[in-house]
């Protein structure tokens, strides 16, 4: 983005011996402003599958006592509540056992 910025600058704006100056300071700034964003991604690990969906909130379908199903971000899943949990309640999942949640009420 930077680079496109400083050609258009370059083309528009400056005269010519300045105009390469421009051009160059972009590239400079591209390659730092790439520097940085692969810096970033390296640290963020993406959450995806089972280890997501601890800590989420999830909304009770069928009744847990103590198996149910609750969906979370719109999926159904089987869900395990030992204290027991009535349709329509919030639940907090607190780990992943296959394809059963094991949840507990929220609040």
């Amino acid at each position: 983005m930077i680079l496109l910025i400083a050609i258009l600058l370059a083309v528009f704006l400056f005269p010519s011996p300045w105009n390469l100056v421009v051009i160059v300071l972009g590239v400079i700034g591209e390659i730092v402003e790439i520097t940085w964003g692969l810096r970033l991604a390296r640290r963020m690990r993406a959450q995806t599958g089972a280890e997501a969906l601890v800590g989420q909130e999830a909304e009770v379908v069928e009744p847990c006592r103590p198996d149910g199903k609750v969906r979370v971000h719109g999926e159904l899943w089987q869900a395990r509540c030992e204290e027991g949990a009535d349709a329509g309640a919030t639940v907090r999942v607190t780990a992943v056992r296959g394809l059963t949640l094991d949840v507990v009420p929220s609040g």
